[in-house]
Protein backbone atom coordinates (compact mmCIF):
# COMPACT_ATOMS: atom_id res chain seq x y z
CA UNK A 1 0.00 0.00 0.00
CA UNK A 2 1.74 3.45 -1.07
CA UNK A 3 0.94 6.99 -2.18
CA UNK A 4 1.65 7.82 -6.25
CA UNK A 5 4.60 9.44 -6.44
CA UNK A 6 3.64 12.30 -7.60
CA UNK A 7 0.84 13.28 -4.35
CA UNK A 8 4.19 12.36 -2.08
CA UNK A 9 6.15 16.02 -0.92
CA UNK A 10 9.12 14.53 -3.08
CA UNK A 11 10.84 11.55 -5.46
CA UNK A 12 12.17 8.95 -3.19
CA UNK A 13 16.09 8.74 -3.75
CA UNK A 14 17.18 6.50 -6.74
CA UNK A 15 20.68 5.40 -4.85
CA UNK A 16 21.24 2.24 -2.91
CA UNK A 17 20.03 2.23 0.62
CA UNK A 18 23.21 1.84 2.17
CA UNK A 19 27.47 1.70 1.01
CA UNK A 20 30.29 -0.55 2.80
CA UNK A 21 30.79 2.45 5.06
CA UNK A 22 27.36 2.25 6.68
CA UNK A 23 28.16 -1.48 8.39
CA UNK A 24 30.00 0.99 10.90
CA UNK A 25 26.86 2.65 11.36
CA UNK A 26 25.02 -0.64 12.21
CA UNK A 27 28.37 -1.49 14.69
CA UNK A 28 27.93 2.09 16.17
CA UNK A 29 24.27 1.75 16.65
CA UNK A 30 24.76 -2.08 17.78
CA UNK A 31 27.64 -0.42 20.67
CA UNK A 32 25.29 2.32 21.89
CA UNK A 33 22.14 0.15 22.50
CA UNK A 34 23.86 -2.24 24.28
CA UNK A 35 25.57 0.65 26.36
CA UNK A 36 22.07 2.58 26.74
CA UNK A 37 20.94 -1.47 28.35
CA UNK A 38 23.64 -1.23 30.46
CA UNK A 39 23.21 2.72 31.95
CA UNK A 40 19.23 2.59 32.32
CA UNK A 41 19.95 -0.73 34.39
CA UNK A 42 21.72 1.58 37.12
CA UNK A 43 20.41 5.62 36.44
CA UNK A 44 17.09 5.15 34.46
CA UNK A 45 16.08 5.87 30.81
CA UNK A 46 16.65 9.83 30.92
CA UNK A 47 19.81 9.65 32.96
CA UNK A 48 21.00 6.96 30.31
CA UNK A 49 20.41 9.18 26.86
CA UNK A 50 22.09 12.39 28.55
CA UNK A 51 25.21 9.97 29.39
CA UNK A 52 24.98 8.78 25.83
CA UNK A 53 25.28 12.40 24.76
CA UNK A 54 27.83 13.12 26.96
CA UNK A 55 30.11 10.48 26.18
CA UNK A 56 29.71 11.00 22.27
CA UNK A 57 28.55 13.88 20.31
CA UNK A 58 26.80 11.82 18.24
CA UNK A 59 26.47 7.94 19.72
CA UNK A 60 23.93 6.81 17.43
CA UNK A 61 26.00 8.26 13.68
CA UNK A 62 22.51 9.75 12.55
CA UNK A 63 24.23 13.51 11.69
CA UNK A 64 27.33 12.04 10.29
CA UNK A 65 27.85 12.68 6.51
CA UNK A 66 30.12 9.58 6.19
CA UNK A 67 26.88 7.37 6.70
CA UNK A 68 24.54 6.91 3.53
CA UNK A 69 21.93 5.22 5.37
CA UNK A 70 20.36 7.30 7.43
CA UNK A 71 20.35 9.94 5.29
CA UNK A 72 18.67 8.58 2.67
CA UNK A 73 15.91 7.00 5.18
CA UNK A 74 15.52 10.27 5.76
CA UNK A 75 15.01 11.51 2.72
CA UNK A 76 12.20 8.58 1.49
CA UNK A 77 10.48 9.27 4.47
CA UNK A 78 10.22 12.36 3.21
CA UNK A 79 8.95 10.79 0.10
CA UNK A 80 6.18 9.09 1.53
CA UNK A 81 4.29 12.06 2.85
CA UNK A 82 1.17 13.31 0.90
CA UNK A 83 2.42 16.31 -1.14
CA UNK A 84 0.72 19.39 1.20
CA UNK A 85 2.05 21.96 3.18
CA UNK A 86 2.20 21.60 7.06
CA UNK A 87 1.24 24.43 9.15
CA UNK A 88 3.03 22.93 12.16
CA UNK A 89 4.99 19.52 12.78
CA UNK A 90 6.29 17.56 15.98
CA UNK A 91 9.14 15.42 15.87
CA UNK A 92 8.82 13.19 19.06
CA UNK A 93 12.15 11.71 20.22
CA UNK A 94 14.61 13.93 18.18
CA UNK A 95 17.77 13.52 19.37
CA UNK A 96 20.21 15.82 17.79
CA UNK A 97 17.41 16.94 15.28
CA UNK A 98 18.32 15.57 11.56
CA UNK A 99 14.99 14.97 10.72
CA UNK A 100 13.36 17.70 12.81
CA UNK A 101 15.69 19.84 10.06
CA UNK A 102 14.10 17.77 6.81
CA UNK A 103 10.82 19.01 8.42
CA UNK A 104 11.42 22.05 8.75
CA UNK A 105 11.64 22.65 4.51
CA UNK A 106 8.00 21.70 4.52
CA UNK A 107 6.24 22.92 7.50
CA UNK A 108 5.98 26.82 9.14
CA UNK A 109 6.86 25.72 12.30
CA UNK A 110 8.44 22.29 13.70
CA UNK A 111 8.58 21.42 17.38
CA UNK A 112 11.22 18.85 18.49
CA UNK A 113 11.31 17.31 21.65
CA UNK A 114 13.62 14.41 23.08
CA UNK A 115 13.96 12.84 27.01
CA UNK A 116 17.55 13.74 26.98
CA UNK A 117 18.35 17.57 27.71
CA UNK A 118 21.74 16.95 26.64
CA UNK A 119 20.60 15.76 23.45
CA UNK A 120 18.37 19.16 22.97
CA UNK A 121 20.61 21.56 23.50
CA UNK A 122 22.91 20.13 21.34
CA UNK A 123 20.08 20.04 19.04
CA UNK A 124 19.48 24.08 19.54
CA UNK A 125 23.08 24.57 18.52
CA UNK A 126 22.70 22.14 15.46
CA UNK A 127 19.99 23.92 13.78
CA UNK A 128 20.24 27.58 14.21
CA UNK A 129 20.45 28.41 11.36
CA UNK A 130 16.54 27.32 10.68
CA UNK A 131 14.67 29.65 12.62
CA UNK A 132 11.05 27.57 12.24
CA UNK A 133 12.53 25.26 14.51
CA UNK A 134 12.30 24.95 18.18
CA UNK A 135 13.18 22.07 20.85
CA UNK A 136 11.81 20.99 24.42
CA UNK A 137 13.42 18.61 26.74
CA UNK A 138 9.72 16.11 26.89
CA UNK A 139 9.07 12.63 27.97
CA UNK A 140 6.82 10.72 25.44
CA UNK A 141 4.58 9.06 28.34
CA UNK A 142 3.81 13.33 29.31
CA UNK A 143 2.62 14.29 26.27
CA UNK A 144 -0.95 15.32 27.97
CA UNK A 145 0.97 18.17 28.93
CA UNK A 146 0.80 19.65 25.59
CA UNK A 147 -1.86 21.84 24.07
CA UNK A 148 -2.81 22.50 20.66
CA UNK A 149 -2.65 20.40 17.80
CA UNK A 150 -0.35 19.48 14.82
CA UNK A 151 -0.64 18.67 10.76
CA UNK A 152 2.11 16.03 11.03
CA UNK A 153 3.39 14.14 14.20
CA UNK A 154 6.74 11.93 13.28
CA UNK A 155 7.27 9.19 15.60
CA UNK A 156 10.46 8.09 14.80
CA UNK A 157 12.66 4.72 16.13
CA UNK A 158 11.76 5.76 19.48
CA UNK A 159 9.17 3.16 21.31
CA UNK A 160 11.26 0.46 21.27
CA UNK A 161 13.73 2.15 23.88
CA UNK A 162 10.73 2.44 26.20
CA UNK A 163 11.44 0.04 29.12
CA UNK A 164 7.55 -1.50 29.01
CA UNK A 165 6.65 -2.00 25.59
CA UNK A 166 3.52 -3.97 26.58
CA UNK A 167 0.03 -3.09 24.52
CA UNK A 168 -1.37 -1.75 28.02
CA UNK A 169 1.62 1.12 27.81
CA UNK A 170 1.65 1.88 24.38
CA UNK A 171 -2.32 2.53 23.99
CA UNK A 172 -2.03 5.92 26.35
CA UNK A 173 0.83 7.28 24.40
CA UNK A 174 -0.94 6.28 20.94
CA UNK A 175 -3.97 7.97 22.09
CA UNK A 176 -2.56 10.70 23.44
CA UNK A 177 -0.67 11.51 20.24
CA UNK A 178 -4.13 10.73 18.41
CA UNK A 179 -5.44 14.20 20.39
CA UNK A 180 -2.23 16.17 19.05
CA UNK A 181 -3.36 15.59 15.70
CA UNK A 182 -4.96 18.16 13.78
CA UNK A 183 -8.42 16.89 11.59
CA UNK A 184 -6.74 15.38 8.27
CA UNK A 185 -3.10 15.65 10.14
CA UNK A 186 -0.50 12.58 9.43
CA UNK A 187 1.09 10.47 11.76
CA UNK A 188 4.29 9.18 10.34
CA UNK A 189 5.45 6.09 12.55
CA UNK A 190 8.59 3.99 12.16
CA UNK A 191 10.29 1.64 13.40
CA UNK A 192 13.66 -1.12 13.06
CA UNK A 193 12.11 -4.23 10.82
CA UNK A 194 14.31 -6.47 9.51
CA UNK A 195 13.14 -10.06 8.09
CA UNK A 196 9.44 -9.82 9.75
CA UNK A 197 10.16 -13.29 11.93
CA UNK A 198 13.14 -11.87 14.00
CA UNK A 199 12.18 -10.54 17.65
CA UNK A 200 12.77 -6.87 16.34
CA UNK A 201 10.54 -7.34 13.70
CA UNK A 202 7.96 -8.72 15.76
CA UNK A 203 8.41 -6.12 18.24
CA UNK A 204 7.77 -3.23 15.61
CA UNK A 205 4.68 -5.08 14.22
CA UNK A 206 3.17 -5.15 17.30
CA UNK A 207 3.29 -1.40 17.44
CA UNK A 208 2.10 -0.66 14.58
CA UNK A 209 -0.51 -3.07 15.41
CA UNK A 210 -1.24 -0.85 18.91
CA UNK A 211 -1.55 2.34 17.01
CA UNK A 212 -4.25 1.30 14.58
CA UNK A 213 -6.20 -1.42 16.79
CA UNK A 214 -6.03 1.33 19.99
CA UNK A 215 -7.02 4.62 18.21
CA UNK A 216 -9.45 6.24 15.84
CA UNK A 217 -6.83 6.92 13.21
CA UNK A 218 -6.93 5.41 9.39
CA UNK A 219 -3.57 3.87 8.07
CA UNK A 220 -3.27 5.45 4.53
CA UNK A 221 -0.36 3.53 3.81
CA UNK A 222 2.67 1.26 5.02
CA UNK A 223 6.03 1.36 3.26
CA UNK A 224 8.80 -1.42 4.23
CA UNK A 225 12.39 -0.47 3.20
CA UNK A 226 15.67 -2.09 4.29
CA UNK A 227 15.56 -2.06 7.78
CA UNK A 228 12.48 -0.51 8.16
CA UNK A 229 8.73 -0.37 8.51
CA UNK A 230 6.78 3.09 8.12
CA UNK A 231 2.85 3.44 8.34
CA UNK A 232 0.98 6.69 7.55
CA UNK A 233 -1.66 7.09 10.06
CA UNK A 234 -4.27 10.09 8.60
CA UNK A 235 -6.92 11.44 11.75
CA UNK A 236 -10.38 11.83 9.50
CA UNK A 237 -12.29 14.64 10.65
CA UNK A 238 -15.60 13.58 12.76
CA UNK A 239 -14.15 9.93 12.72
CA UNK A 240 -14.52 9.45 16.24
CA UNK A 241 -17.67 11.06 17.04
CA UNK A 242 -19.58 9.18 13.91
CA UNK A 243 -17.87 5.91 15.13
CA UNK A 244 -18.64 6.54 18.91
CA UNK A 245 -22.21 7.22 17.92
CA UNK A 246 -22.85 4.05 15.64
CA UNK A 247 -21.50 2.06 18.73
CA UNK A 248 -24.67 3.42 21.26
CA UNK A 249 -26.91 3.32 18.58
CA UNK A 250 -25.84 -0.06 18.48
CA UNK A 251 -26.00 -0.45 21.83
CA UNK A 252 -28.94 0.68 22.21
CA UNK A 253 -30.84 -1.58 19.62
CA UNK A 254 -28.94 -4.36 21.84
CA UNK A 255 -30.71 -3.34 25.04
Amino acid sequence: MSAPVNETLKPAPRKFFMSLRDIGFWIRSARTDATFEKLREQHGSQKAFDLLYEQKRDPFGSTLARYRYQRLKYQRLISFLPNRRYGSALDIGCGLGPFTRELAHYADHVLGIDLSAVAVDQARKLSAAQPNIRFEQQDVHRLEQFAGSFDLIALLDVLYYLPDMSEGALKPIARQVERLLAPRGRLLLVNHYFFRVDPASKHTRRIHDVFQAGTWLRLESEHWRPFFLASIFVKEAGNRQAQTAAQCGAEKRAG
